[in-house]
């Protein structure tokens, strides 16, 4: 499914999560594609983001570790085969990683439907883009965090408002050769940085990208910045938002945005469903904890340890939790 945004309507289109869980039983069991595979192959950043665990000098220390490039021949014959998505970069900064180009490729080898990298974009060059998208590069989710040079270099610590918008630039001319090339640009919101939202296509409107997601600030972890509170700009979200859709639709831009009710609610229906196609890799941690990238298989991983009975039990389950660190939104898709 190369548009992946249409899995996305798709699925707030069906509301029982049996059927969902259902249709991951099947897909597993038929041997079909049907999980993403969220890699981040070193972890590291170049930037020290308010926002973001990186800016906790304890959590640091502990973020250690790259994949050697022989790793990701193991990972692609391991894993590719049955996933429906590659996302390089989860919360580490894939722009340090030398091997970018092979592991894209190795994904397009593997025939992976869609390939998407998430960057603070400082790094690369527009050579560098350029070699990503031919190597097999879907799209690029760009990081965000305020519209002006102020806000954005001081919530992205370490970053460049000079380099973000020479990005901007650069993707453009990427996108002017390979138009099927997707940029989305990922703007976290905070009670501090909701309102500049208003000025977003007065300073990004001479850009080409695809599609606009207003990601809600999570608490992932300790970090410097620490206004969780949306009470004193939940009741101008909506008016704010509003114009962002607008603007977006009159462009042609695919927007992600979740309702003012979704930024506060503490659970999500479909976290059931994103446990069992959720896979998390990084040079510490390998989907599950007893998973061998040197003998195992996502085949004989899951006879070993009876995964298809564990999905199928899922079916019955009117709610499952999960267990992770940051709250799984549901998204609009306009």
């Amino acid at each position: 499914m190369k548009n992946i945004y249409f899995l996305f309507k798709l699925n707030r289109y069906i509301h029982s999560t049996r059927l969902k869980n259902l249709g991951v039983y099947l897909l597993h069991l038929l041997g079909k594609r049907y999980y993403g595979i969220f890699i981040d192959p070193v972890l590291s950043c170049n930037l020290r983001c308010r926002m973001c665990y990186f800016s906790d000098p304890e959590k640091r220390k502990n973020m250690k570790g790259s994949f050697k490039e022989e790793d990701l021949y193991k990972l692609a014959d391991a894993f590719f085969h049955r996933a429906l998505k590659l996302q390089i970069g989860c919360g580490a900064e894939p722009s340090i990683f030398p091997y970018n180009n092979t592991l894209i490729a190795l994904g397009k080898a593997k025939r992976i439907p869609y390939i998407s990298m998430t960057t603070n974009a400082n790094l690369f060059s527009g050579k560098d883009w350029l070699e990503l998208v031919e190597a097999g590069l879907d799209e690029v989710t760009i990081s965000l965090h305020g519209l002006h040079k102020k806000s954005y270099e001081y919530f992205m610590e370490g970053a460049s408002y000079e380099k973000f918008h020479e990005a901007m630039t650069a993707l453009t001319s990427v996108k002017q050769k390979y138009p099927g090339f997707k940029i989305r640009i990922n703007y976290t919101v905070n009670s501090d940085n909701l309102l500049e939202l208003h000025d977003f296509f007065d300073v990004f409107g001479s850009y080409t990208f695809d599609i606009l997601q207003i990601r809600p600030i999570q608490q992932i972890g300790k970090t410097n910045y620490n206004n969780f509170s949306w009470d004193r700009i939940y009741d101008c979200y909506d008016e704010i938002i509003k114009k962002i859709k607008i603007n977006c639709k009159e462009r042609g831009i695919t927007c992600l945005v979740p309702s003012k009710y979704d930024i506060v609610k503490e659970e999500n229906k479909d976290s059931g469903i994103t446990e069992s196609t959720y896979f998390y890799i990084s040079p510490r941690y390998i989907w599950e904890s007893d998973f061998d990238l040197n003998s195992d298989s996502y085949e004989s991983y899951s006879k070993r340890t009876h995964r298809g009975k564990k999905l199928l039990k899922n079916v019955f389950h009117r709610k499952k939790s999960f267990d992770r660190d940051k709250k799984n939104l549901n998204y609009e898709v306009i």
